[in-house]
């Protein structure tokens, strides 16, 4: 048969896959309809925002059904002062109209979010005195899960956090998917100055809605070293984590703190709040304002971040401390039950078997003694002891030390022994 020639069994078989039902099989449908169930949730999806507020994950204005607003944090005030502080590297004669042309340029020709994110942040940022706190556009794979598991990881353009080695070993190992972010362990850990970046075209919703998320695991981070070594969570109603979102030449600030759960047992939740919107490229003055504010935020951020990490690390030397005390107490009482049931050796056994003979006649002698008789007229007073109770007996195991013992302790005995010499 030729090659270009078709076996009638597989005509047979073309025939079949020509005539199979369009329509998807029960097991296709129900695999569909799973998958469907399953999907990720981005922030791309017009259902993201309503699935954090369904977690108590709150944007920025959001009324209860009251029309109450959510709680204002306790320190804005402060946050306030100090993103307000002038910084010297923003001053006239540092940042000059020239220094702000530049940036405006920048901005200008920065057509695409790459873009915005190598020429145009830098500047905003100012430069970073350790740069392994810096670290950006890496999942958060590693952090749990902040609803119900089917939102996409948090990825932020940029964060600042801490080094790995700030932390004790034993806070970071169990607070690993709190403040841990990704699985290359080595990058900054429990951030809580946040970045998202969009281009020119890029959409400004979608950043909010990154805002919102990335700031929730921020502040849930922070959160968790706070309670670190704390029978209950800690809730104080204030802010120690910031977010920023910046797109066409304006900065948007906002901050995320956790509230406590409405019912016992329920889920807590986060409440984001703006700080200020800066548009950086009107005048070198606004560029002055947005900027500081931005690095003032940064640094109050990482003291903040700092504080936290210290008490935890404190409570947990501590701990450690308490682990190592008992662990020694432990040994000691464990040896010491070791050597009460250690086996007795022939020499010790032959001294206390020597000693226990000894005592058992000095005993018996003693009894005998007592049942003697005695007279009547006699002043048992006027007998006094052989040996002064102060004075060492000759040795621990001879019968003539046992003999002065019973002596001093019983002048019952030295007295009827006297009778006796003297019968």
């Amino acid at each position: 048969m030729s090659s270009s020639q078709t076996s009638p069994v597989t005509r047979k078989k073309a025939v079949r896959k020509s005539r199979a039902s369009p329509y998807p099989s029960k097991t296709t449908k129900r695999t569909s309809f799973t998958s469907a169930r399953t999907k990720s949730t981005g922030p791309y999806d017009g259902a993201f925002v309503q699935h954090l507020i369904d977690h108590h994950i709150y944007p920025y204005g959001y009324l209860d059904a009251d029309g109450k607003m959510q709680p204002r944090p306790d320190n804005m005030d402060e946050i306030f002062r100090e993103l307000a502080r002038p910084r010297a590297s923003l001053s006239p004669s540092r940042f000059s109209n020239e220094d702000f042309q530049g940036f405006q340029l920048a901005d200008i020709n920065a057509v695409r979010e790459t873009h915005v994110m190598s020429s145009v942040i830098p500047k905003l940022e100012g430069g970073t005195k350790d740069s392994r706190s810096v670290a950006g556009e890496l999942q958060f794979i590693n952090l749990e899960h902040l609803t119900d598991g089917t939102l996409k990881p948090g990825n932020p353009d940029r964060y600042h956090g801490a080094r790995p080695e700030q932390l004790h070993r034993e806070v970071r190992s169990e607070l690993s998917h709190q403040i841990v972010p990704c699985t290359q362990h080595d990058l900054p850990v429990a951030p809580n100055f946040l970045l998202q970046v969009k281009g020119p075209t890029g959409q400004p919703a979608v950043a909010y809605r990154q805002v919102c998320y990335d700031g929730a695991l921020g502040a849930r981070g922070i959160q968790s070293l706070q309670s670190y070594g704390e029978a209950e969570k800690v809730y104080d109603n204030k802010v120690y984590t910031l977010t920023s979102m910046y797109q066409d030449g304006t900065l948007k600030m906002y901050t995320s703190h956790p509230v406590p759960p409405s019912t016992d047992g329920g889920q807590p939740g986060f409440v984001t709040t703006q700080i200020g919107t800066w548009a950086l490229t009107g005048n070198v003055e606004t560029f002055r304002q947005g900027a500081g504010a931005y690095r003032n935020g940064r640094d109050w951020a990482k003291r903040k971040r700092d504080e936290a990490i210290n008490k935890a690390n404190e409570r947990a030397s501590r701990a450690a401390q308490v682990g190592q005390t008992s662990q020694a107490d432990n040994a000691a009482s464990q040896a010491d039950d070791r050597a009460s049931q250690a086996p007795m050796s022939p020499q010790d056994a032959d001294v206390e078997a020597s000693f226990a003979s000894l005592v058992s006649a000095s005993n018996t002698v003693a009894d005998g003694l007592t049942s003697l008789p005695i007279p009547a007229a006699q002043d048992l007073s006027s007998f006094e002891p052989d040996a002064s109770a102060d004075e060492l007996p000759p040795g621990p195991c001879q019968p003539e030390a046992l003999g002065r013992s019973h002596t001093v302790d019983s002048p019952r005995l030295l007295s009827q022994e006297k009778l006796t010499q003297t019968v």
